[in-house]
C-alpha cells in the first residue's frame, strides 16, 4: 500500500518506481537503497504505520 503523501510503500518504504525497477538495479544500487529505507519511515505519519 502506497502512502499518498510521501509516495512510499507502508511496508518497505520504497517508491513505486523503486519497487517496479528493483530487478533491474545493480547489487550496489540495491544495497545503497536498502541502507536508506529505515530513515524513510519518519516520512510517513505514525497513524498510517499503525496498520502494519
Amino acid at each position: 500500500m502506497i502512502d499518498g503523501t510521501s509516495g512510499l510503500c507502508l511496508g518497505c518504504y520504497r517508491t513505486l518506481n523503486e519497487v517496479a525497477g528493483w530487478a533491474r538495479l545493480s547489487a550496489e544500487t540495491r544495497e545503497s537503497l536498502m541502507a536508506e529505507l529505515p530513515g524513510r519511515r519518519s516520512q510517513i505519519a505514525p497513524e498510517k504505520l499503525a496498520m502494519f
